[in-house]
């Protein structure tokens, strides 16, 4: 595991609710993907444009996803979503999500992302992690 970890902080807003005042879910699915970028940029990789032309990685889009909800989460509430990696692997990584509002655990999810770059002739490929990349978020 990685031993960084970085907060990611959202308020919930009122648009973020459905009728019945709890956060809609797809919602965290959002600022997990937004907190798995936030990871990377706090400690010190460049946007993924910048890397795309350096490195030829312009991404880590995600492959398997599992969450488990144990809360609920409402407007107005200030939500930290924990970050870090579980596990470094050839060409992707897991990374771990603990999302809590003050001590109350909201939810914990686990992604499998992978490091990609553009395939001739359109789409994605993975690619075998960059080391500079690994050694700044280790």
């Amino acid at each position: 595991m990685s031993n960084k970890q970085v907060i990611y902080t959202v308020r919930v807003e009122f648009g973020d609710c459905d009728p019945a005042g709890i956060v809609w879910f797809p919602n965290f699915f959002r600022w997990i993907d937004a907190a798995s970028r936030h990871f990377f940029s706090e400690n010190g990789v460049p946007r993924w444009e910048e890397t795309a032309r350096t490195l030829g990685v312009n991404g880590t889009p995600l492959v398997d996803t599992h969450s488990r909800f144990v809360n609920s989460a409402s407007y107005g509430d200030t939500l930290h979503f924990a970050v870090s990696v579980k596990e470094w692997r050839g060409k992707s990584f897991v990374q771990s999500y603990r999302v809590t509002r003050g001590e109350d655990l909201i939810l914990e999810c686990e992604e499998v992302r992978i490091f990609s770059a553009k395939r001739e002739g359109g789409g994605i490929r993975a690619v075998a992690i960059p080391a500079e990349i690994r050694r700044l978020c280790e």
